[in-house]
């Protein structure tokens, strides 16, 4: 754990990696087990995101071997039929046994090493139940929802929201108190999608 983060919320923030989608953009492969720089992206993602946490774990609704073999607990949606991030976000809660869930993509290998020492400070700071990051200027503001710090309490609150329907991310956080931290690297937050991505990130440096 970083010292940031311990000052912050020591012992209480759990790291979950979504991995959980069907990887259409990528010719329905499995995103976090394609190889980037010698290993799988999903592992880079845990790399980085290791340090910043207490314990790691995965949502994935394939390969589930696979990831287990990366040492840390893998979860399938709770939910059928690949509904989306926040059917991993509520795996992730419902398997959380600290006060908070931090998540981050298994396609994002630039993640910051500092994402979640500041998304804890600005949630206690501002009393928020979700901090998420956001990059770009003042008039073209980006968020990224799926790099999260949410309170585990909120469980129930979002198996609601979805047991209604519900599926889009902002839609839900719109419900919440949310603290939004502007992070100015955007590229830390590069997503790589497609195979053409893969192979082009796969040279260039972060």
């Amino acid at each position: 754990m970083t010292t940031n983060v311990a000052t912050a919320l020591d012992g209480m923030v759990t790291g979950l990696i979504l991995a959980g989608g069907r990887g259409t953009r990528m010719g329905s492969v499995d995103k976090g087990l394609q190889t980037f720089r010698g290993m799988p992206m999903a592992l880079h993602v845990l790399h980085r995101l290791n340090d910043q946490v207490d314990d790691v774990m995965i949502n994935a609704n394939q390969n589930l071997a696979a990831y287990e073999a990366f040492g840390v607990p893998v979860w399938p949606d709770a939910m059928t039929g690949f509904p989306g991030p926040l059917a991993g976000l509520q795996t992730g809660l419902m398997h959380c046994e600290t006060p908070y869930l931090v998540t981050a993509p298994c396609d994002s290998p630039f993640l910051p090493s500092d994402l979640v020492a500041r998304l804890a400070q600005a949630l206690q700071a501002a009393h928020a139940d979700v901090a998420i990051a956001v990059t770009g200027g003042a008039d073209s503001l980006q968020p990224h929802p799926v790099f999260c710090l949410a309170k585990t309490s909120l469980l129930q609150h979002l198996s609601d929201y979805l047991q209604q329907g519900g599926r889009k991310v902002d839609a839900w956080f719109s419900t919440l108190a949310v603290a939004r931290v502007h992070f100015a690297d955007e590229q830390a937050f590069r997503n790589i999608n497609t195979l053409d991505e893969l192979h082009q990130f796969d040279d260039d440096t972060p």
